[in-house]
C-alpha cells in the first residue's frame, strides 16, 4: 500500500474546500424559543429521545454512520424550515433516514418502505411515509446534500494521516471509530444544534488530540487553518462536548442545562449578518415557517399522489398548521 504523501494531502484539502462550501450553502438549524424548537411544541428532551432512537433504527436497518448522520442533518433542516408538531416528529425523523439511505447507501441495502416500516415497528403507512417525503423535498428544494458533521471526521482524519504521518504512531488511525461514536452522542445534544458539522467534528477530534500527543496544539492549528474557522467558536464547542461527553460517562441527566458565558460568545456573534443568514435563514421571522400543511393545498399533485388529509390513520394525523 502506498503511503499517504503530499498528493494525498492536496487532494482532502480540495475536498475540504468543497465541503465547507456545501455547508455554508445549505446548513440550516432548529432554535430553542421558550424551551420547544421555535414553530413547535417539541422540547430538547423530546427531540434527544427520537435522535437516539433513530441512531437504534440506523443499526437495526445496517445502515452507515453517515446516513444517520446525513438523516439528522435533514431533519434539522427541517425543523428549522416549518412549523410542525410533537405528534409528526417521529415521521418526520424516520422520513429523512430513509431519504438519507436512498442517497448513501446502495440499493441491495435499502428494503422497500414497507419492510422498513415493520422492522421499526413504527404504525405508519407506506403513504404516509411517501407523503412525507414529497414535503421534506420540497421544504429543502430536492436538494439533501448536506455537509454531515461526519464527512468532516473522515476528510480531518484523512488530512492527519497525510500531514502529521507521525501520528499514526500515536494510534491516530484507531481513533475514527471511536470519534464516530462520539459524534452520534453529540448530535443528539440540542446544547450543539448552534455548531455546524463542521466545527463539532474538528472539536470531537481535537479533545482526543489533547489526550494523545504532546504536540497537538500544532496539529490543532494546522487544521484549524485549513478548515478557515473562528477559534473562538471551536474553543467555545469543543468545552461542550468535552462536558456532554463526560456526563454520559458519568451517567448524568442528558437533559442538563449549560449557560454559556456571553463574553466567549461575543466573538462569533458579532460577526453580523452574513454569518446569521448562514446559521438559519429566515429563524427570526415568524412569516418563514409556513407550515408542513400548505404544501398539500399548493401542490395539487400532492393530494392525488398520496392519502388526503381524510385519509391519514390515527398513528399519523393529517398535517395542520402549528398555531403557535
Amino acid at each position: 500500500m502506498k503511503p499517504p504523501g503530499g498528493e494525498e494531502g492536496r487532494r482532502m484539502g480540495c475536498l475540504l474546500i468543497n465541503t465547507l462550501t456545501r455547508e455554508r450553502r445549505l446548513w440550516r438549524t432548529p432554535v430553542l424559543k421558550n424551551g420547544c424548537i421555535q414553530g413547535s411544541d417539541i422540547s430538547p428532551h423530546q427531540y434527544h429521545e427520537v435522535i437516539v432512537w433513530l441512531r437504534e433504527m440506523s443499526s437495526t436497518f445496517q445502515f452507515s454512520s453517515e446516513t444517520f448522520a446525513l438523516g439528522v442533518c435533514v431533519l434539522n433542516s427541517l425543523l428549522a424550515t416549518v412549523k410542525t408538531q410533537l405528534k409528526y416528529f417521529k415521521c418526520m425523523a424516520i422520513t429523512s433516514l430513509i431519504l438519507a439511505a436512498k442517497v448513501n447507501e446502495e440499493d441491495e441495502v435499502i428494503a422497500s418502505v414497507k419492510d422498513l416500516l415493520e422492522q421499526s415497528r413504527c404504525r405508519f403507512s407506506t403513504a404516509e411515509i411517501l407523503r412525507m417525503e414529497r414535503v421534506i423535498l420540497n421544504k429543502l428544494h430536492w436538494d439533501l446534500y448536506i455537509a454531515t458533521p461526519m464527512d468532516f471526521i473522515h476528510i480531518f482524519h484523512g488530512l492527519l494521516k497525510s500531514r502529521h504521518p507521525g501520528l499514526m504512531r500515536a494510534q491516530i488511525s484507531l481513533q475514527a471509530s471511536l470519534w464516530t461514536r462520539q459524534l452520534q452522542h453529540c448530535m443528539a445534544c440540542h446544547q450543539l444544534w448552534q455548531f455546524k458539522g463542521s466545527i463539532l467534528a474538528l472539536a470531537i477530534i481535537t479533545l482526543e488530540l489533547e489526550r494523545l500527543t504532546p504536540d497537538w496544539f500544532s496539529v490543532f492549528t494546522d487544521l484549524l487553518r485549513k478548515a478557515q474557522m473562528e477559534s473562538s467558536e471551536l474553543i467555545c464547542c469543543k468545552e461542550l462536548v468535552e462536558q456532554h461527553l463526560t456526563r454520559l460517562q458519568l451517567g448524568l441527566p442528558t437533559n442538563a442545562l449549560y449557560i454559556l458565558h456571553s463574553s466567549s460568545m461575543l466573538a462569533f456573534r458579532g460577526r453580523g449578518q452574513r454569518g446569521r443568514g448562514q446559521r438559519g435563514r429566515g429563524q427570526d421571522t415568524d412569516h418563514f415557517y409556513d407550515g408542513l400543511w400548505g404544501l398539500y393545498d399548493e401542490d395539487p399533485s400532492m393530494k392525488a399522489g398520496g392519502p388526503g388529509p381524510q385519509d391519514m390513520s390515527s398513528s399519523c394525523p393529517p398535517l395542520r398548521p402549528s398555531d403557535s
